[in-house]
């Protein structure tokens, strides 16, 4: 298959011009894509999709359950430490500055030994920290457990995606990449809920929503010790493992084929090196994409809570309610632009998101009163849809080899760069005091610094989504038929290290053929060939 960033991509004038002046044509939606009925789509998955799926999407929804555990206690932390609100968002912003870290080591081990102990890792020190947080007697204790956290969450982002959307069809992957990026919101759901349930009423306060996030990670990894690696790391290591004892062959004096004991780590770090050498330019640019798009739900999500509970004056269950609806929202949202980015391509979809989602602004911060109910909904439908084919959009222009690493370190060195949301706009607006409220509380202008912060990341993400750089339809088609043409195999029987090795001698258009002609006959084979 031809990578559609191969080496050389964007390294001379002439491609550079060609390529700008190709950014209007190709926002022209698919010839050969049609609007199918999505309910025919998801049925057409089996249950191994499925389950590979359901743990990704579970993983990262308590992955931003346990994020939000601060943004929505960040007033009650700050009265029981002492402190400012600005203060507690620095709890934040260490974990936001620290996912990175996480992204790069466990992304690595995950592109090298498997998408599946990653995973479990760091659903294990989930439930250490978040245990851990909630004991924590004083704001540099909280600060130091949340850094510890930030390493932890960073470095499940990229197993989590790559497990539930790598071994989808075509048709599936819009839909589920943005029911799956709504993992994010549904976290978020959960935590306002369970925030409700648990602060307001329970002795411990804040403290016991950070007990309870420690405890549902025991059932997910449980999920996922009963499910095998994914389909595609299995070929894809076996391909790589293979090609490099190709490379290391020599011929003896009796004529003889000697190989040398092929070294897995060896061969990860050369299709490594590569995959980097050639694709440079792509890895800055998705860098620089994702530190607007977690601008953007960080900067209209994070904050949120305070302003609507400290400005407002909304009291805990009005927060919730706005807070929940704004939720749902995201969640519709991401779910339904994402299926619609499989039909108009993923650049031309999230530009018609964001031109909605700015025109919101005004609506999301100005109004005082129950209105923000309807705001909350239809601005967060837009930021969740913006992000819907996000996941899937970074799986097709990651190189194969780093697909893992790339998809987790991009999107958390974007957090990296965004990492500062909270606190600028916790920081500056307590620079424009308003008057008390009628208790004495302090208040302050969030609302103003909001709306001026989201307004600008849209315009930012706008100008970089027109510009960048897309797979085409062709190409996501036919690295979905491989995932149809796995499971298939997978289903007879057939190993999918067989199917790699068969790979690596350059057997692509009969994967797996020989193998089942080997161990039931060339009828069987042929029938797989045609399936």
């Amino acid at each position: 298959m031809r990578n559609h960033m191969a080496a050389g991509w964007f390294y001379s004038p002439s491609q550079i011009g060609r390529y700008f002046l190709s950014r209007v044509p190709t926002l022209r939606p698919p010839r050969n894509t049609h609007a199918t009925n999505p309910i025919k789509v998801l049925r057409k998955l089996d249950k191994h999709q499925w389950l590979m799926f359901a743990v990704g999407f579970c993983g990262w929804t308590w992955d931003a359950f346990d994020f939000f555990t601060v943004s929505l206690t960040i007033t009650e932390i700050a009265d029981d430490f002492g402190v400012e609100n600005s203060a507690v968002s620095w709890g934040l912003t260490v974990t936001l500055m620290l996912r990175s870290v996480g992204a790069l080591i466990f992304g690595s081990l995950a592109d090298r030994y498997g998408r599946k102990w990653p995973f479990i890792f760091n659903l294990f020190l989930f439930i250490l920290l978040e245990m851990g947080s909630g004991f924590c007697q004083n704001l540099s204790a909280f600060l130091g457990v949340r850094s510890l956290y930030g390493i932890a969450m960073g470095g499940l982002f990229g197993p989590a995606a790559s497990t539930a959307l790598e071994d989808l069809p075509y048709e599936a992957r819009g839909i589920l990449s943005g029911l799956f990026e709504q993992g994010y919101a549904m976290g978020y759901l959960l935590a306002a809920i369970f925030y409700r349930a648990f602060v307001p009423t329970t002795s411990h306060g804040w403290r016991s929503l950070f007990w309870f996030g420690a405890g549902p990670p025991v059932l997910i990894i449980i999920f996922r010790l009963m499910l095998p690696e994914t389909n595609y790391f299995q070929v894809m290591k076996a391909e790589r493992e293979a090609k490099h004892a190709a490379a290391h062959q020599s011929v003896q004096a009796d004529g003889t084929i000697k190989t040398k004991k092929t070294n897995g780590l060896r061969a990860f770090a050369r299709e490594a090196g590569r995959a980097i050498a050639q694709n440079w330019v792509l890895l800055i640019y998705m860098v620089v994409v994702m530190t607007g798009f977690n601008s953007c739900s960080h900067g209209s999500q994070d904050f949120y809570p305070t302003f609507l509970k400290d400005q407002i004056g909304m009291s805990p269950t009005q927060t919730t309610v706005i807070t929940v609806v704004g939720q749902i929202g995201a969640l519709i949202g991401g779910t339904v632009i994402g299926y619609v980015s499989s039909i108009l391509g993923r650049r031309l979809t999230m530009l018609i998101a964001v031109v909605f989602g700015g025109a919101l602004v005004p609506a999301y911060i100005i109004p005082r009163d129950n209105s923000l109910i309807a705001a909350s909904f239809f601005e967060q439908f837009f930021v969740g849809g913006v992000w819907g084919p996000i996941p899937i959009h970074l799986i097709e222009l990651s190189p194969p080899a780093l697909r893992t690493l790339v998809v987790g370190l991009t999107y958390q060195l974007g957090n990296l760069a965004s990492s500062a949301s909270a606190t600028i706009q916790g920081v500056i607006g307590e620079r424009y005091p308003l008057p008390p409220a009628a208790d004495g509380t302090e208040r302050f202008d969030y609302g103003t610094v909001i709306g001026i912060f989201i307004g600008a990341v849209w315009a930012y993400l706008f100008f970089f989504l027109f510009f960048g750089p897309e797979m085409t339809p062709e190409e996501r088609e036919e690295r979905a038929a491989e995932a149809i043409e796995f499971e298939n195999l997978r289903k007879q029987g057939v190993s999918m290290r067989e199917i790699g090795i068969s790979r690596a001698k350059g057997q692509q258009g009969s994967l797996g053929k020989e193998v089942i002609e080997q161990k039931e006959g060339p009828e069987q084979a042929e029938h797989v060939e045609n399936v």
